[in-house]
């Protein structure tokens, strides 16, 4: 991989712009790190929310008044439609570039750089780039255990998959079954029913450790792969389909029908084909670390360089 070019001067300053939605908070996170990895820049995390900002100065590009012990930004970064008033009203800030996450309801023009899953189909354009999914905080292991440990990511009722309750239990129960020498850690989501909730808390045991969203913490997930040799997520869950093949652990997915035309739906099902993940009947390939994995997917990684080369001027500017 191309190392970055060397930074000089102050480290630039970059503001992070969310709603506080954890996903578009994860988005944020995921490029943030590596930036500042790659170019020593510092973060600064602006919550949108108690900002009111009118749709007029989105639309003249003229600031609301902010915290004035904030650092002058080199670089603005948003996610999340509740984060776009700012960013737009932001973007004539002096010596500063603007940079969107997803596919916004403005014009791309108004920004200096878009970073888009490919799913959205935006036209290729210079100064747009598409990613495999939606960035996340994950960070590739240099090494997978050897201990039998395998974790479970249960999703629940999407657009873009028909959900089973049963049929869901029923193939983690047929996993555990299969590999009964393995410890288990199964994680519900918000999304799942309570129903479902309610049956796997119904699997803790000594060899099994249920966690739900109000037991875990940010970084729960990360820490949570560098110490599995497997994991299984249900297809629907399309962020952390992606934040466990970021991880480099052996990703299985759970059988669910995929709705017609759903181009969610189509992306999975490119993973499993290019070899990224297995589907639920090569399930041996899973566990036993035999699945061939033909590329390696790291995207906040691959953003952050685009970024840099795209935009390089930022990298240049430290405070005033």
């Amino acid at each position: 991989m191309t190392p970055p070019p060397a930074m000089q001067g102050p480290a630039p300053a970059i503001w992070l712009l969310t709603d506080n939605k954890p996903g578009h908070r994860n988005q944020l996170k995921g490029l943030a790190n590596r930036l500042r990895v790659l170019t020593g820049a510092s973060a600064h995390w602006i919550e949108t929310g108690p900002i009111a900002v009118p749709l007029w100065r989105a639309l003249l590009g003229m600031p609301p008044a902010l915290d004035s012990h904030l650092p002058r930004p080199s670089l603005i970064i948003a996610a999340g439609s509740g984060s776009h008033r700012l960013l737009l009203s932001l973007r004539r800030t002096r010596n500063c570039q603007t940079v969107v996450l997803m596919k916004p309801a403005f014009p791309l023009a108004m920004v200096d750089a878009a970073i888009i899953p490919e799913h959205d189909r935006v036209p290729p354009k210079r100064h747009v780039v598409t990613t495999r999914g939606v960035l996340n905080a994950i960070t590739p292991m240099a090494r997978i255990t050897e201990k039998p440990e395998a974790l479970v990511l249960v999703g629940g009722p999407s657009r873009h998959f028909e959900w089973d309750n049963d049929l869901v239990f029923e193939q983690i129960l047929r996993l555990m079954a299969n590999h009964p020498q393995w410890r288990w850690t199964i994680s519900s989501s918000r999304r799942t029913p309570e129903p479902l909730t309610e049956r796997l808390s119904s699997l803790e045991s000594p060899r099994v450790t249920i966690a739900t969203p109000e037991s875990t913490h940010d970084s729960w997930l990360s820490h949570q792969l560098a110490s599995s040799r497997a994991v299984w997520v249900t297809p629907d869950s399309v962020s952390m389909v992606y934040e466990a093949i970021t991880s480099g652990v052996p990703t299985g997915l759970f059988e669910l029908t995929a709705r017609p035309r759903s181009r969610i739906a189509g992306g999975v099902q490119r993973l499993a084909e290019e070899g990224l993940v297995a589907l639920w009947q090569d399930q041996t390939s899973v566990m036993q670390g035999t699945a061939k994995h033909t590329a390696r997917l790291w995207e906040a990684d691959r953003a952050a360089r685009w970024l840099i080369t795209t935009l390089p001027a930022w990298t240049r500017r430290g405070r005033p």
